[in-house]
């Protein structure tokens, strides 16, 4: 689950480099392009947070999928302490 939420993340921050690049090229000054700075950097803005939100989430999800491998570890390595050798 983590490794699709840092797929998301690094594609969402992708895109938001594009619509900076679109701000910064000037390509917006051509006809028929949609150039109207201030909406490429508001998007640009919303998917970097939304990028940054995804990363948070697959850091978080990482983590507590850590925890629990460890802890069903902890107790296979228990059970195994309390059964007696053959």
């Amino acid at each position: 689950m983590a490794r699709n939420l840092y797929i998301l993340a690094g594609t969402l921050f992708f895109f938001a480099v594009v619509s900076w690049v679109m701000v910064a090229s000037t390509m917006h000054d051509q006809p028929d392009l949609p150039g109207n700075g201030s909406l490429w950097r508001t998007i640009g803005m919303f998917l970097c947070l939304l990028s940054i939100i995804a990363t948070v989430a697959g850091v978080a999800t990482q983590m507590y999928e850590q925890v629990d491998r460890r802890a069903r570890e902890r107790e296979e390595a228990a059970a195994k302490r309390r059964r007696p050798h053959p």
